[in-house]
């Protein structure tokens, strides 16, 4: 084998976002595109010579031809072991279990999460670290800065790894272990959930679907609620993970899994239903007749977390981003443990579940997780979404309605203006912020502002600082909305807008949540002037 040290030029615009870096497909097809990104990974943490990789990805189109090109830089750079999900496949969470288990040095997952996939579509490529987590902004920074300034790759020349048979192989020095992508997330699901319990009720005649839309959970799903937990064969929809996932958007909501809504709310539909994304770490849960926003799924699994044996003796404490809803807050209060409010990205829980501050974490864009890895975990929480049906014996609807007449209700909603010109995304927000200042006592409507202000994070482990993290305006009498632009598109710009009001216990629960938000999104429409500004008339998706 042949090591080859390759001259480059850098490219413009490879600055990893929240979850790595996201571009189109073709662009990561350029020659030496995917090379550049990879050798600047590899720079900024001072090499992989001796180190251990894991490695895999969502299937997506230019998957495994990407792993190959990985696999020869790795080798080429040193590498001692690369852990790889036998046919390239792993989902998110499973490649941060396995970095944990095997205590690895570092993963690079391949994957732009809930984007379309095809060589027309989307492909990402994200660096996590060693605690099984997305690389933290100290060393994204690190490979933005080698990005700009590389002028070399190493690779070697040799014919691709079979990375279909498992077991050990090696390419130059360095071992390439072919592992089931499965077995060992498997593995850690049962120790943490009563899986006699939900078998139990599934063999009692609760009837459940999960949409694995054509990525990579299918065979996760398939493993485990089929093959071990018992639900009829055909219980996992669109289980097979295609490169294009079937032509389909991978995003676990009720635009894009509107098949399995609609099935879900016919009168004959199942009793529980759910939905993961492109590689696994999103989750959408539904109960007959019912859709649970991400933000009351928290919630829901921090009251109710201690009934699973993994988490019996309570959670040390609960985080969420910034524009997912308080309604955890109030389960935190009431538990009495600590809830911490972070920026949009997993990267920022990793302090805090590495210190034992927190167990349980999540995202209103459809993440949540704890820690057992170190990244959201979409099957994750439709077995702890199970294993309290199990238990409490009730239907998701009358444990939400439970939950609301205990806690109170957060309605929201998040609002996505997709693909809107960069420069006018741009000059909305900074125009927005620039006037922040003066907006407190402002009427816009029936909503009266009470603060607004731009989101900082003091992290409380380590002491960093992440500024300009997104708009928030609170208005009075409980309402909140939030205005950030989305770092997980790859044409223009996403607007995204977070709307929230709360009603007490023994306020009007049942009210249909845009009818409920109206007043708030009124407001922010005219303090923001979005729809004049970008010409749009609607979100194009509401969530």
């Amino acid at each position: 084998m042949t090591i080859l040290s390759q001259n480059c030029t850098p490219f413009e615009g490879q600055k990893p976002g929240t979850s790595g870096l996201r571009k189109k497909t073709r662009v990561f097809m350029q020659p030496g595109y995917l090379e550049c990104f990879v050798q600047s990974i590899f720079n900024a943490i001072d090499g992989v010579a001796g180190k251990t990789l894991v490695i895999g990805g969502d299937g997506r189109f230019f998957n495994a031809e990407a792993i190959q090109i990985i696999l020869r830089m790795a080798s080429a750079n040193g590498a001692a072991r690369a852990i790889v999900g036998q046919s390239g496949l792993l989902s998110t969470p499973a490649a941060s279990n396995l970095i944990r288990q095997r205590q690895a040095d570092g993963g690079l997952i391949l994957s732009a999460s809930h984007n379309p996939g095809g060589i027309d579509a989307d492909f990402g490529l994200k660096y996590n670290i060693s605690n099984g987590g997305p690389a933290p902004e100290s060393i994204t920074d690190r490979i933005f800065s080698e990005t700009a300034s590389i002028t070399q790759y190493k690779t070697c020349d040799t014919s691709d790894i079979d990375l279909e048979t498992l077991g050990d192989t090696l390419l130059g020095d360095m071992t390439v272990e072919i592992v089931d992508p499965v077995a060992d997330y498997a593995e850690l699901m049962q120790t943490l959930f009563d899986f006699d319990a939900i078998r139990a009720m599934i063999a009692g005649g609760m009837t459940l679907r999960f949409d694995a839309m054509h990525a990579v959970t299918g065979p996760y799903a398939t493993a485990l609620l089929e093959d071990q937990l018992g639900a009829p064969k055909g219980s996992v929809l669109n289980g097979v993970p295609l490169p294009d996932f079937g032509k389909g958007h991978p995003d676990p909501n009720p635009i894009w899994a509107k098949p399995l809504v609609d099935m879900v709310m016919a009168t004959d539909g199942p009793d529980f239903a759910a939905a993961s994304d492109g590689d696994g770490d999103r989750n959408m849960i539904l109960g007959k007749g019912v859709y649970v926003t991400p933000s009351d799924s928290l919630a829901v699994l921090a009251a109710n977390a201690h009934l699973a044996p993994g988490y019996a003796n309570g959670i040390a404490g609960v985080a969420r981003s910034m524009p997912t809803s308080a309604a955890c807050d109030r389960v935190a209060d009431a538990l009495g443990v600590d809830c911490f409010e972070t920026p949009t990205g997993w990267k920022f829980f990793g302090n805090l579940l590495d210190a034992g501050r927190v167990t349980l974490c999540g995202e209103e864009s459809a993440g949540t997780g704890s820690d057992h890895v170190r990244e959201k975990d979409g099957l994750w929480a439709v077995l702890l979404w199970l294993n309290i049906l199990a238990v409490r014996k009730m239907s998701v609807r009358e444990i939400l309605l439970d939950h609301w007449s205990t806690y109170g209700r957060n309605y929201y909603s998040r609002h996505d203006y997709e693909a809107v010109d960069s420069d006018i995304a741009r000059l909305l927000m900074e125009d927005l912020t620039a006037r922040l200042p003066e907006l407190s006592g402002q009427t816009f409507g029936s909503c009266k502002i009470r603060q607004a202000d731009q989101f900082s994070y003091h992290d409380p482990v380590d002491g960093s600082v992440s500024h300009n993290q997104g708009l928030r305006i609170t208005f009075e009498g409980g309402g909140r909305a939030v205005l950030r632009l989305s770092g997980t598109g790859t044409e223009g710009a996403t607007i995204r807008v977070y709307l929230e009001r709360y009603e007490r216990p023994e306020g009007d629960l049942d009210v249909e949540p845009q009818t409920a938000l109206q007043d708030i999104a009124t407001a922010v429409d005219r303090i923001s002037e979005l729809r004049l500004r970008t010409g749009r008339t609607a979100p194009d998706v509401m969530t």
